[in-house]
């Protein structure tokens, strides 16, 4: 069974491709919401982050996100300590997960799949891109974000550049009704190849 990484900037429309590839009944892992589960329920990593970042952290027993996002947004190296915390807890939690599918292939979904090193475990890589501007007004729309929220979340990723000299596939997501479609087309070509 191979792993197919997925990954693109912020607003650039994973879920929506994601969405589109569970529809066709590939199993998918969501990076981000598997380090926030156990962010919130992992003894061990809930001991790791109170030790770094103080009993503040947690808030009756739940992780106190923007205590923790204050200390962490403009510090990479508390940033990177905590990292080094969730990211190792996601892998082992990936591999569990992993164990107990039955497909031909796996989508493993991060937002900072290549800047966390999480590309290496991939077989495949699809990199989704989409116009600046669309991604700007979609996270505005989304999360309320100002402009310089978006910007400052912005520089915490590589730029589409770096990661497509890393990537297998790119599937540009402007309009759903062609993003829908070179997610079939990519899904048949990950199925036929699986079975050459």
């Amino acid at each position: 069974m191979r792993i197919v990484g997925l990954t693109g900037g912020i607003g650039s429309g994973k879920t929506t491709v994601a969405s589109f590839l569970k529809e066709l009944k590939v199993p998918i892992y969501i990076a981000d919401d598997a380090g926030k589960y156990l962010m919130n329920t992992n003894s061990e990593v809930k001991a790791k982050i109170v030790s770094l970042f103080g009993e503040q952290a947690y808030n009756d027993g739940h992780l106190d996100r923007k205590y923790i996002a204050d200390k962490v947004f403009n510090s990479p190296e508390k940033l990177q300590q905590l990292n080094e915390i969730v990211h190792p807890a996601v892998a082992r939690d990936f591999i569990k997960w992993k164990n107990k599918q039955d497909s031909s292939y796996v989508l493993y979904e991060a937002a900072i799949l290549f800047e966390s090193g999480g590309y290496k475990n991939c077989d495949l890589v699809i990199l989704v891109t989409a116009p600046l501007e669309d991604r700007i007004k979609r996270l505005q729309a989304r999360d309320k974000s100002t402009l310089e929220e978006i910007e400052a979340r912005m520089k915490h990723q590589w730029s589409d550049e770096e990661k497509r000299k890393l990537s297998n596939f790119e599937i540009f997501n402007k309009n759903l009704s062609s993003t829908k479609e070179q997610v079939r087309n990519l899904h048949e070509i990950l199925i036929n190849t699986d079975k050459n």
